[in-house]
Order: structure tokens, then sequence, then C-alpha cells
């Protein structure tokens, strides 16, 4: 039974999706949202295997919501949208599914069979990078993470004090002990830093380079997070472990950095 989340501003359209979805038998609504904060809590708790997401919301936007995920735990999204043919066109150059309002049930059953082939985990991961990139293509300049330090002024530094972050077209300068935790997904990267987050192009292997190890730790293939913002630790099935961060947000340590436990040993 694949489990799904509806998060949509618009009480009506929530309505008309579940209808739809009553519909299809291996499908199970575990959630209704009507805002992006609803969403990242139901998603951390219901864990959806498919996520039917409205872009334009108040507040935190769709968009947002995408970037405050971590891609271990990124669902197949679909997003429902009256968007225009700018950003269609952005959708389908980087083949990420969207039904517009209204819509049509055809295209809904279609695209449904496509989020159940995004769930093995190599193409989840493609599926998450796809979404980081579209969201680079929509909010502006797409910076890489060369540009980032160089902007900054730190590339010349081992370990650079200053990251360049961008936010729409405006980029700001901030200290790299900042970061409460990076995520990533292909050539792809959300930085977090204060509740707000950039996307930018680089790869996490060059990233970690970059990072100091005394402050900053590998926990999963896609996530680096800031020690000292872990606040407790706890295990989880198979081995692995859930972190919770200083803003509450919750991060993955798996089993192949199990070893990276005890550098967490003031959350335990």
């Amino acid at each position: 039974m694949l489990k799904a989340l509806i998060v949509d501003d618009e009480a009506l359209a929530r309505r008309g999706l579940e209808i739809r979805l009553q519909h299809v038998d291996d499908l199970q609504i575990v959630g209704q949202c009507a805002n992006g904060r609803e969403a990242l809590h139901a998603i951390r708790e219901q864990k959806p295997d498919i996520m039917f997401l409205d872009v334009q919301m108040p507040g935190m936007s769709g968009f947002d919501v995408l970037a405050q995920i971590p891609s271990s735990e990124m669902p197949a999204v679909i997003f429902v949208t009256a968007f225009d043919e700018f950003a269609l066109k952005a959708f389908d150059a980087n083949a990420i599914d969207y039904l517009l309002k209204p819509i049509n049930d055809d295209r809904l059953s279609e695209a449904i069979v496509r989020a159940r082939n995004l769930l093995g985990e190599h193409e989840a991961y493609e599926h998450c990078s796809k979404l980081l990139k579209l969201i680079c293509d929509l909010k502006g300049r797409d910076i890489t993470l060369d540009d980032a330090l160089s902007e900054a002024d730190g590339e010349a530094a081992q370990f650079p004090s200053k990251l360049a972050i961008q936010d729409g077209r405006e980029t700001n300068c901030v200290d790299v002990e900042a970061i409460d935790w990076v995520d990533a997904a292909g050539d792809y990267m959300c930085i977090h830093v204060g509740g707000e987050t950039l996307v930018l192009r680089g790869t996490m292997k060059k990233l970690e380079q970059l990072l100091n190890p005394d402050i900053f730790v590998r926990v999963h293939r896609s996530t680096i997070v800031n020690r000292h913002r872990v606040r407790t630790l706890r295990p989880h099935r198979n081995g692995e472990y859930y972190l919770t961060l200083n803003c509450d947000h919750e991060l993955k340590l798996s089993r192949k950095y199990k070893n990276n436990v005890r550098r967490f040993a003031h959350a335990v």
C-alpha cells in the first residue's frame, strides 16, 4: 500500500484530490496539509511514498518545502499547480511530473504510475537531484560551489570561513560554522543556515573536503551535519540513529557511518 500526502493551502483542492485518490486501490492518504510547516512535520511522522504538492502557497512555497526535506526522506513528488508556461517548461525539461489544475483523471493515473517507478533507491536519488535542479532553474541565478567560495574570498583557505549564500538573486556571505546541516543529491546541495536554504551546484565529496572535520560530521551518503547543532541522538532499528538538531529538524545517521556516533557524545 502506497502512502500519500496531500499538500495544498486550498481546502477545496485538497478535498477534490482526496475524492479522486479514493478510487486508487493500492494508495492510502496518510495526511493532508494546508501549509509548508505542516507538510514538513507530516513527512517526518508519516514517511509518505508520494506527495502531491501545491507550488504556490503563502509563507512557505512548495519549493521551500522541498529544500527542507533530506534527500534520504524525499518522497516521489507530483506537483499540483496552476503555474505559467515558463514554469511548466522547466518541469518538462527536468522530467518532473505535474498536474495542472483542474486535475484530469487520466493524467492523475499516469502520474501515479510514474511515481511508483521512482520508489527504488537509485531512482529516488535521481528524482531528488532533478527536484533540486528545478529549484535552481526557477528561483534565480544558478550558483556553483566554486562561485560561492570565490564570491566570499575563501577559496584559498584549507577550511574557508565564509560561503556566499544565495537568496533569490541576492548573495550574502555567511560564516561556514553557522551552517546547520548540508543535504545533497547528485550534483546539487542544500545548505541550511538558520532556517534559510541555499541550493547550489557541487558535489558532497568536494564540499566535505572544505569543511572542518572537527565541526562537520558525515552521517549519511547525502548528509553532513554541524555536530554543535545536534541536541539529541536516539538509536533506531538496524543500527541506524536519528539526530535531532537545535532547530528541531531530524536527520538520519545511517549504518555506514555508525562509527561517527561517538562524535556526538554530548547528545547521548
